[in-house]
């Protein structure tokens, strides 16, 4: 058993000797002296003390209101004036002479006793008010992610650690995704290889808490210890949310700090606070993934299924927006219409599933290098289209013939390097007496583009 810290402060000869006998004799505990009020208060900063021993005569500069541990004193001198400076002075307890082994051990007894108890009806107080919170605040949410990073907040305003996540888990358990983190709110939707979280797989396997108490020393973290160590990781605990029998998700906390490790008090409030919640985290995590489904959706409507880039509806609804406000604000506005030349001849040597691969290599290639204002789709077969807003003619031949450039110049992997590949470009650019419309800019840069192939191909032709 682990001997309990009791600090003494005492300077009576006859004191100091009883106290040395009995600490030397003790099996509970331990003393540190101290020879000041200073030393003393120095040892209650950095050590966890279960009690103080002093004089009387010592307690005005002991300042017991201060301080929030059983203090016990000794009347050494006047009989009446000692016991009225304990009163005084607040002490728990005193200790009159003769000074007896067994007075001491039992007057200690009471004072640690008495305090670890009111210590524990606080801490327990405490649980039932944060358990009281959160059912309320589980209650009166509305918001289901609102609702999952407040909860991760709340945990970590509660337990001291520097990473809280809420982990949704997906039905084969082989992915999560982060819907809530108390240290970057910014970031959700992450998806995590559970591969990398040994911890986690393990929670989702026994469906019980996981405590890491040491990263470095626990032959669990063994497969990982090298991705952790430079985040600084010390103590992980992963706490499964259980719904209906069925592993959810997952509370996941990390703490850096040398000396902490999840306390019992601690994991039994994550506990509670995991069961209470988990009919309203389910009702939130199938609110993310269908927030999730209908992000992929809206992404694959206006996503070309081969090519992965924007299709054609969309880059009409863009076009449409850019011309309009081009015309309000007499600014310039271009469109490139680009198409592979001899792009059948590849279908016709290699077949469709070659063919297939370079036109997404191709799209790929343009996507990393038109601007971030242009906006780049599929207009159908081999032919791509470009818009360019606040573009005049001359920028948008010299982006015409950097992309002219580069394609002409890479080495495509689909076709084993066996041929390259070029482009014929058409440009059109608005204010133009032709151009009235959005329709007009892109069929003017079809019209440029039928004249670049008409003229021998890899080339860039201006409508004029």
């Amino acid at each position: 058993m682990r001997k309990k810290t009791i600090l003494l402060f005492a300077k009576n000869k006859s004191v100091l000797v009883f106290l040395e006998s009995f600490f030397r004799r003790s099996k509970k505990y331990r003393s540190l002296n101290c020879n000041s009020a200073g030393v003393l208060l120095d040892h209650l900063s950095k050590s966890a003390a279960s009690a103080i021993i002093t004089e009387n005569e010592l307690l005005p500069l002991v300042a017991i209101r201060t301080i929030e541990i059983p203090v016990i004193t000794f009347v050494a001198g006047d009989r009446k004036k000692g016991i009225e400076a304990s009163i005084d002075y607040r002490a728990d307890l005193y200790i009159q002479k003769p000074f007896l082994d067994k007075d001491l051990d039992h007057k200690l007894q009471m004072t640690i006793g008495l305090k670890e108890a009111i210590s524990a009806l606080k801490q327990e107080i405490h649980y039932l008010q944060t358990v009281n919170d959160f059912t309320q605040l589980i209650s009166s949410l509305l918001d289901p992610q609102e609702l999952l990073q407040r909860i991760v907040t709340k945990i970590a305003e509660i337990i001291p650690v520097t990473r809280c996540s809420i982990i949704r888990i997906d039905g084969l358990h082989n992915y999560a995704h982060v819907v809530a983190s108390f240290e970057t709110p910014d970031l959700i939707a992450i998806k995590l290889s559970l591969k990398k979280y040994p911890e986690i797989e393990e929670a989702l396997l026994n469906r019980k808490p996981v405590i890491i108490k040491d990263v470095v020393s626990d032959p669990r973290m063994k497969s990982v210890r090298d991705l952790i160590a430079p985040l600084g990781i010390r103590s992980i605990l992963v706490m499964p949310i259980i719904f209906q029998k069925k592993v959810i998700g997952t509370l996941f906390l990390r703490t850096s700090r040398l000396r902490h490790e999840f306390s019992e008090n601690e994991i039994q409030l994550l506990k509670t606070i995991s069961d209470a919640s988990a009919n309203t985290l389910h009702n939130a995590f199938l609110f993310s993934q269908v927030e999730d489904e209908k992000m992929r959706l809206e992404k694959l409507a206006i996503t070309d299924y081969l090519t992965g880039i924007y299709n054609i509806r969309y880059f009409h609804q863009r076009i449409i927006e850019e011309f309009s406000r081009s015309e309000r604000y007499a600014l310039p506005i271009s469109c490139l219409m680009i198409d592979i030349d001899f792009f059948k001849k590849i279908n016709d040597s290699y077949g469709h599933k070659i063919g297939d691969a370079a036109l997404k290599e191709f799209a790929q290639l343009l996507k990393r290098r038109v601007r971030a204002s242009d906006v780049l789709a599929r207009y159908g077969g081999e032919e791509f289209i470009v818009m360019l807003p606040q573009t005049p003619v001359d920028g948008a031949i010299a982006e015409a013939e950097r992309l002219r450039s580069a394609i002409k110049n890479r080495k495509f992997k689909s076709l084993k390097n066996q041929i390259g590949i070029t482009v014929s470009v058409g440009i059109s650019t608005f204010p133009n007496a032709r151009i009235k419309t959005h329709d007009d800019l892109i069929s003017v840069a079809d019209d440029a583009l039928y004249e670049a192939k008409k003229s021998g191909r890899d080339r860039v032709i201006v409508f004029d």
